[in-house]
């Protein structure tokens, strides 16, 4: 495999683990990425998910970076609608100037949440309507030129902290092209316009300052196991997971009871989503990723480790690492 290989980290709190033992396996999982060659570690922001704790993603992204050397960090993304521009960019501003040539700013258009954490974060839907304007306010901040007379980011003024579209829709990859800005594609839980939005990204692609021509990173799953067997456990643990989170509203599942959803009409939609997962031994896993590459005309991939446990997660990458011929630090 040739393209760049990148890590989100979802920062997982585990059954039976803390907030905290979840932050301190993000750590872990980034030193581990740092010395194993990955590109660079992007945080993903929720909010009201008992097992995600990346909803202060700036902060967590200041965090390891204090604890790592080299690897890039960044959000994947940050959830504009969520946040004044000006705010983001003193955040973000403030990172690049403690950690130059570091950080990267991916940008979302969804809340990451529900509708109620939504008002609880004092914001209303129509926000997302913003969103394109906002990006522009929020790339003249971290430029030499702020497009709102009077006011500039300190810090963030002329850092250049490089700005990225996230995106799973026609919307985002359009966005992207018109800014001329690199898009980032969350296929590895809303695989299915992939393809179109690429395509769309590509062709409609203006070069701006940041860029000159188009930059595409895909995202996809990966559970790297010493055995096949290994693999499909793990990745059932996973799918069973998803469900729990997305699916319980409240109720518990067995494995049993959740296996049988899964294999329901009603799991199909979870199903779906985790559709662009390689799941086996590193051979498998970069026989995949080799596939997922061109199927996504990518320029990167981005990859999720989910497995079940720290120990796996970190085995995972390992083996990813290896087989894709990352070069360790």
């Amino acid at each position: 495999m040739t393209l760049p290989l990148s890590i989100l980290d979802l920062a997982t709190i585990g059954s039976g683990e803390s907030v905290g033992d979840g932050l301190r396996n993000s750590v872990a999982l980034a030193q581990h990425a740092e010395k194993l060659g990955y590109g660079r570690i992007w945080y993903a922001e929720h909010h009201n998910m008992p097992t995600i704790a990346s909803s202060a993603t700036s902060v967590l992204i200041a965090h390891v970076a204090s604890q790592t050397e080299s690897i890039r960090l960044g959000s994947g993304g940050v959830m504009l609608p969520n946040h004044a521009p000006l705010t983001i960019a003193e955040q973000f501003g403030t990172l690049e100037t403690l950690h130059p040539g570091r950080i990267d700013l991916g940008l979302g258009r969804a809340p990451g949440t529900d509708q109620n954490t939504l008002r609880a974060l004092r914001r209303d839907p129509s926000s997302a309507e913003g969103f394109p304007r906002d990006v522009q306010e929020l790339q003249g901040y971290l430029s030499e030129h702020s497009i709102v007379s009077g006011v500039n980011a300190t810090p963030g003024k002329g850092t250049g902290v490089p700005l990225y579209i996230l995106g799973s829709s026609l919307f985002g990859a359009r966005l992207a092209a018109a800014l001329g800005l690199p898009y980032s594609f969350a296929s590895h839980f809303a695989p299915d316009a992939l393809q179109d939005a690429v395509a769309a990204y590509r062709s409609e692609f203006q070069p701006s300052e940041q860029l000159d021509e188009p930059y595409v990173i895909a995202g996809a799953n990966v559970i790297a196991a010493d055995t096949t067997d290994e693999a499909n456990t793990d990745f059932q643990f996973v799918k069973r997971a998803r469900l729990r989170l997305l699916a319980g509203r409240g109720r518990t599942f067995t494995d049993a009871e959740a296996d049988a959803l899964l294999d329901s009409p009603q799991g199909t939609s979870i199903t779906n989503m985790v559709r662009y997962t390689a799941v086996g031994t590193a051979d498998q896993v970069a026989d995949y990723l080799d596939w997922f590459g061109k199927h996504a005309d990518a320029d990167e991939l981005i990859v999720t480790h989910p497995s079940s446990r720290l120990a796996n997660r970190l085995h995972s990458a390992e083996l990813t690492a290896k087989a894709a011929g990352l070069n360790p630090r």
